[in-house]
């Protein structure tokens, strides 16, 4: 569980690089995630105040991963009944969650790697297979998925042993939307007061 919730919380800051690179291909891709480790700890290691890394992580997010598919895909099926005004609301409250949520883990990685493997082209992107080395923990594969399809090269999702965490993220928000039977104006505003 520590895996999961911890290298999620990378889906969450998604690409927190320079939109500098040309066309995506396996250098950059491969490039892309090692900087993205990097630039993290570079917030970790800033010894500001959690709430201050919480916005740093926040604007990671909204400047570096593509928001809009994540959110999109993160809201599944009812975006289709949606009014553009609260996928609006809802990618904005939905960038502050997730920053916050897996930002909390971040502390974490401290004094961890991620040694990149290897690159391999899959349709329209490209997987990056990395070894995590947490500190106390057995080293573990995790695959971080990364395309240009936005006009940017930027992190989508990732699988941490398998586990596809995009889909844990829609499952997570199809629950609070139950929770609110359905209703999406509702699920926004808890999911505003959880960010």
């Amino acid at each position: 569980m520590f895996r999961r919730t911890f290298l999620t919380g990378l889906t969450a800051a998604a690409a927190v690089l320079p939109n500098t690179l040309l066309a995506l291909n396996e250098n950059s891709a491969s490039k892309l995630i090692n900087r993205l480790v990097t630039d993290i700890n570079k917030v970790i290691a800033s010894g500001k105040s959690e709430t201050a890394m919480f916005r740093e992580f926040e604007r990671i997010f909204k400047n570096y991963s593509d928001t809009s598919y994540i959110a999109a895909y993160a809201l599944g099926a009812d975006a289709r009944r949606a009014t553009g005004a609260q996928k609006k609301a809802f990618s904005k409250a939905f960038q502050g969650y997730i920053s916050r949520k897996y930002g909390k883990r971040f502390r974490e990685f401290i004094g961890g790697s991620l040694e990149v493997n290897g690159v391999k082209r899959v349709k329209k992107w490209y997987e990056v297979s990395t070894t995590a080395h947490l500190r106390g923990e057995a080293p573990f594969e995790v695959t971080f998925l990364v395309s240009d399809r936005s006009g940017k090269d930027l992190f989508f999702n990732m699988f941490i042993e398998g586990v596809n965490l995009l889909l844990t993220e829609r499952t997570e928000i199809g629950a609070l939307l139950d929770r609110h039977k359905g209703n999406i104006d509702a699920m926004i505003a808890d999911l505003k007061r959880q960010s």
